[in-house]
């Protein structure tokens, strides 16, 4: 570590370099909502990618490149820039969280940048290009919306719990998530989709949902939010072992008091098998 304020030091950066990100979006989202024939797509028809992330990513990486030149990227849209060496700072970058609202001209959208060394993220930002909110954590020093600290919510009892969620672009893993969904809707207080799973993530940090869960996320998703989110004291549960039954690609956020329920009720409504 650079010194003992280092995870401070990279939120800055974070945050600086999301920020600028965050304008270039709004300046290339025009044209990508005025000429759907500028999208491609990845995984499925429904998977797009725009200039606006292409571009974004590009202005993170060279941003990256001249601010810290000794670390690596690990990036949706251009991959990983090799194997970080043990202490080494790797960048994890979404250029464009919630590429298919951005398209349709929604504003729940960001611009998301984690760092994680030795596997585990020590700083982030999130960065809501509409609403210029900003969103950031270092490990140890807590989590914040601009200047205003975040505490996860104090709930529980999960049959109150507004419980937020995504659905996978493969049709057939959505069918399933649908499934488990409806199974569980009548066990909780309500439920929220809003397309962009960082920001859900930084929603249970401040309190605005009781929780979140979703299979199939990648590094990029939830490298920021994961953070900002235990650092405002939620019980994070990222993809990996499945020691808990809701399967290796689980990601789940959710407050103390109503995370052990919330686990329950997924593994008995098959969420495992999602």
């Amino acid at each position: 570590m650079d010194s003992p304020l280092h995870e401070e030091v990279l939120e800055g950066l974070a945050v600086t370099i999301a920020r600028e990100t965050a304008a270039l979006a709004l300046t290339v989202r025009e044209r990508a909502v005025a000429d759907p024939g500028r999208l491609d797509t990845k995984s499925s028809a429904t998977d797009v990618v725009t200039e606006g992330d292409r571009a974004c990513e590009a202005l993170v990486r060279e941003r990256l490149a001249a601010a810290r030149p000794d670390d690596l990227v690990l990036g949706e849209e251009g991959g990983t820039s090799g194997t970080p060496a043990p202490g080494q700072v790797r960048w994890i970058v979404d250029p464009i969280d919630g590429t298919v609202n951005y398209t349709h001209g929604l504003p729940w959208f960001s611009v998301s940048i984690g760092a994680e060394v030795d596997g585990v993220v020590v700083a982030g930002a999130v960065v809501e290009p509409v609403s210029g909110r900003v969103w950031r954590a270092a490990r140890g020093h807590g989590a914040f919306r601009d200047d205003v600290p975040l505490r996860a919510s104090g709930l529980e009892d999960l049959r109150l719990g507004v419980v937020g969620t995504g659905l996978n672009y493969d049709p057939v893993r959505r069918g399933r998530q649908a499934a488990v969904l409806a199974r569980i809707a009548t066990s909780i207080g309500d439920v929220r989709r809003t397309g962009c799973a960082s920001l859900d993530l930084c929603a249970v940090a401040a309190g605005w949902l009781d929780g979140f869960y979703e299979h199939g996320l990648q590094p990029w998703d939830v490298a920021a939010g994961s953070l900002i989110a235990e650092e405002a004291g939620a019980v994070v549960r990222l993809p990996g072992a499945d020691s808990d039954g809701l399967g290796a690609e689980a990601t789940l956020a959710a407050p103390p008091g109503i995370t052990a329920a919330l686990v329950a009720l997924l593994v008995a409504e098959g969420a495992g098998g999602i």
